[in-house]
């Protein structure tokens, strides 16, 4: 097989671009190909976030979300400086309203601890010194916590990695031979290379399905469904719930970004398509493909009560300001507006278990990043580098094995 290239990413995400930026500066003359299928970068998971850098406070000591969030937000901030990308490290607020919630913050005060995370408890009247609308039992304050726009870091990212883009190229089939991999997209358009890496995100389960592998999981979207705040001076900065060990959403909070606007949200709710941004949006084809996975319909049975008030929310505009008035007493629903809304691609093993970690998976002459939700944005600089190191791996073997 003759090569188009020396590296092939699927998906113009800020994961994807991260890879393709780590590959070129840790191997220079590397020739590395992205696809994207959408007319430009970072139009997902990665345009529709909040813009959080994650401290990685809530994230299991030892995992790869703890180390990657920690490594990732210092390295963020510092590419932002850098490149001139608007940015801002805010701190954050996490805050116990209910006392049942105070063993849970508690530990998390430890997790921060163990992951080298400095934090600063504090009580109701430290609360209000720095969020004086917040009401709450006992915060936590976490000074490494920022904002930025990673939009412009996606595209600075394939700016400086050298590598050449190519919008509007939806895969549709992969070939894996002994001597490389071919991909053909939707224009019938085909590139060769000797390494594929898989970062399509909401379908990244499919790609590697496409690619002859069984990934052992299934991409379960759920959506994230935003208000802005009309009223942006009742906060500060970001202030969040204390979350759910259960789940890995952290619940309604509020964040203010670089524009000086406040986001309030996100809501998450079972997604009807993989890019399904509204009740509007049914996919069948990919409703039934989320249905017959058996992780569907046990996390319904296991967790139908936690369900039930997320849609709750979603369909109830009141209900949903009254989440957001146990941290913001003076909001109102006069002082909500609709935002874009945002789906998480979550991976959901066979027996029901949302991953709680990132999954990178490595196959013959392939790497497949199978989770990558929220905190990978912030973690997408150390993930760039473990991608390329394995795939780099791939090319080296081929090297020796000539």
């Amino acid at each position: 097989m003759s090569h188009d290239c020396d590296v092939l990413v699927i998906g113009g995400g800020i994961v994807g671009m991260a890879s393709a930026h780590a590959v070129t500066r840790a191997a220079p003359g590397t020739r590395v190909v992205v696809l994207e299928k959408e007319a430009g970068p970072a139009r997902h998971q990665t345009g529709r976030n909040s813009g959080v850098i994650h401290s990685g406070i809530y994230y299991r000591p030892g995992s790869l979300k703890a180390r990657y969030a920690v490594r990732g937000a210092a390295e963020m901030i510092k590419f932002c400086s850098e490149h001139g990308i608007p940015h801002e490290v805010t701190g954050k607020l996490i805050v116990a309203t209910e006392r049942d919630e105070l063993p849970r913050l508690h530990a998390l005060v430890q997790r921060g601890r163990l992951n080298g995370i400095p934090v600063r408890e504090l009580g109701p009247a430290q609360i209000e010194e720095y969020e004086p609308e917040v009401r709450g039992l006992a915060a936590i304050h976490v000074g490494s916590t920022g904002v930025c726009d990673y939009g412009r870091v996606t595209e600075e990212l394939a700016r400086s990695s050298g590598a050449e883009v190519r919008y509007g190229a939806e895969v549709r089939v992969i070939a894996r031979r002994a001597s490389g991999v071919a991909v053909r997209c939707a224009d019938g358009t085909v590139v060769r290379a000797k390494a594929l890496v898989n970062c399509a995100g909401l379908h990244c389960d499919r790609v590697a399905r496409l690619a002859g592998d069984s990934p052992g999981m299934r991409i379960v979207p759920f959506r994230g469904e935003y208000f802005d705040l009309a009223r942006p001076e009742l906060v500060r900065g970001l202030v969040y719930p204390v979350p759910d060990p259960a789940f890995p959403f952290l619940g309604v909070h509020l964040t203010r970004g670089v524009d000086g606007g406040v986001h309030v949200g996100p809501n998450a709710v079972p997604a009807l398509a993989r890019e399904g941004y509204g009740w509007g949006v049914v996919r069948p084809r990919e409703l039934a493909g989320t249905l017959a996975w058996p992780g569907s319909w046990r996390i319904a049975r296991q967790h139908w009560r936690y369900g039930a008030g997320e849609l709750h929310r979603s369909l109830s505009k009141r209900a949903f300001t009254a989440a957001v008035r146990r941290l913001l007493p003076a909001v109102t629903e006069a002082d909500l507006t609709p935002a874009p809304a945002g789906v998480r691609a979550q991976a959901v093993l066979r027996d029901g278990t949302l991953a709680d970690d990132f999954l990178i998976r490595e196959a013959p002459r392939t790497v497949h990043v199978l989770n990558a939700p929220s905190p990978a944005a912030t973690a997408s600089l150390p993930i760039g580098r473990e991608v390329a190191r394995r795939v780099l791996g791939v090319l080296a073997g081929e090297r020796v094995g000539r």
